[in-house]
């Protein structure tokens, strides 16, 4: 309609063609992807044309045509200048089957969705874009887009930004055990401590805990569930022998090993206050865990875990009592900071993105490794680095990318010292 009324209209097509379902058809079928991906555009515009759509064929784009990802690979190369861009070791989705990563959303009930095999919880360096360093700007300025408001409470749900406290915690042993709660009022409440069965000091306490097989076992277990099943409110827990002592009151409370405490949120430390949580609640009752009320108006019952934040009343919590929990958030916030126990901490449920895979149908990462310099980015005027062409395009055993099998191509120098490096033969996912 526009063109017909005369306006000049950008109307390009173009195929988002690098990454993981071109790889799997491939794989699967004994195509190399990059014959997979020029029959397929083939088809698609042949297609296109014979319906008669007109688009602008002279500015048709390929994602995997290297004079278009030079320039994803230059954006990642500033990501990386800026900080942005880092690797780290971290806990992911791997299929037994396809030896790949998966996303969450591509486990269901525990396998792959695409072949049905077991997936595990397997740790892997990965790069992360660091969009969490945004989290404030993502949602402060939702405020002035002109999106409907059901769409922006989800948008800020997402992100999930939410104000509260660290405290430090103390196991028996002279352990840090640091919790990060937005309910600091309810500390005198703590009955329980939970921590994550990723959590590394549970390797570090290996020859302390007395019951270690039980909890090896439970950890092995964790390890072949999503982090959504995790979720989920009935799951059998494991005890560990450890006490946490409570800052507040001084008392000792057993430590918890269990499933629903993910080390990706928080600390992968929880503290259990199941007077006022019905979670905490569930869990106490059913390891007999003592229940204590520490706000008049939050019910213990297992229907009701209302807490009226203006009107609720402290009790069973020393200096607290008789305090609002309105009063007593912050009084508990000062308390823990003078102490030198606890300090202010903003949270949020978004995560830094998981960007590199270990497969071969992707944009090569342009960097390399030096053993005296560490990771370095390519000089931009030597982009685009090419992806090689190979034979075989299959992933290893190792979950390494097929690239890692490539010694003449991963073997190179440093463009800093010239030494010898390698370089990174993860792909960018897209």
């Amino acid at each position: 309609n526009r063109r017909m009324d005369g306006y000049n209209v950008l109307f390009p097509m173009g195929y988002d063609a690098f990454g993981l379902p071109t790889e799997n058809y491939a794989i699967k079928n004994h195509i190399h992807p990059a014959k997979v991906t020029h029959d397929n555009i083939q088809n698609f515009r042949r297609q296109l044309q014979m319906l008669g759509y007109s688009f602008d064929w002279d500015r048709e784009i390929n994602t995997t045509d290297p004079n278009y990802y030079k320039w994803t690979q230059w954006i990642f190369l500033q990501l990386f200048k800026k900080g942005l861009a880092y690797k780290t070791s971290m806990p992911v989705n791997w299929c037994t089957s396809c030896k790949c990563v998966l996303a969450n959303e591509e486990v269901v009930n525990g396998v792959c969705e695409r072949c049905g095999a077991p997936v595990v919880r397997k740790e892997k360096s990965q790069w992360m874009l660091a969009i969490t360093k945004y989290a404030d700007r993502l949602i402060d300025d939702l405020d002035d887009l002109d999106f409907i408001e059901r769409v922006k409470i989800q948008q800020k749900n997402w992100i999930g930004r939410s104000e509260g406290t660290e405290v430090d915690f103390t196991a028996t042993n002279g352990d840090k055990l640091t919790v990060y709660t937005t309910r600091c009022d309810t500390l005198f409440g703590v009955t329980y401590m939970v921590i994550s069965p990723e959590h590394p000091y549970l390797q570090q306490w290996k020859d302390q805990i007395q019951n270690w097989d039980a909890v090896a076992a439970y950890i092995e277990e964790a390890a072949r569930k999503s982090d959504f099943e995790r979720g989920e409110l009935n799951k059998e827990k494991t005890g560990v022998r450890l006490e946490g002592i409570d800052p507040a009151s001084g008392k000792h409370v057993p430590l918890f090993v269990s499933d629903y405490v993910l080390m990706g949120y928080g600390t992968g430390i929880v503290m259990g206050v199941p007077g006022h949580d019905q979670r905490d609640w569930e869990f106490a009752t059913k390891f007999g865990l003592p229940i204590v009320e520490v706000v008049q108006g939050g019910d213990i019952t297992k229907e009701a875990f209302t807490l009226k934040d203006d009107t609720g009343i402290m009790v069973n919590s020393g200096f607290l009592d008789g305090l609002t929990v309105k009063e007593a958030i912050p009084t508990m916030k000062k308390w823990v900071t003078e102490q030198g126990i606890g300090r202010p901490k903003t949270n949020f449920k978004l995560r830094d993105w998981v960007f590199s895979r270990q497969r071969y149908w992707g944009e090569p990462i342009p960097l390399v490794n030096c053993p005296k310099c560490g990771w370095v980015p390519l000089p931009e005027e030597q982009l685009p680095l090419l992806l090689p062409e190979v034979d075989s395009y299959e992933v290893t055993d190792t979950g390494e990318s097929p690239l890692s099998k490539m010694t003449d191509w991963v073997n190179t120098t440093c463009p800093k010292c010239g030494g010898p490096a390698q370089r990174e033969t993860d792909t960018m996912p897209q």
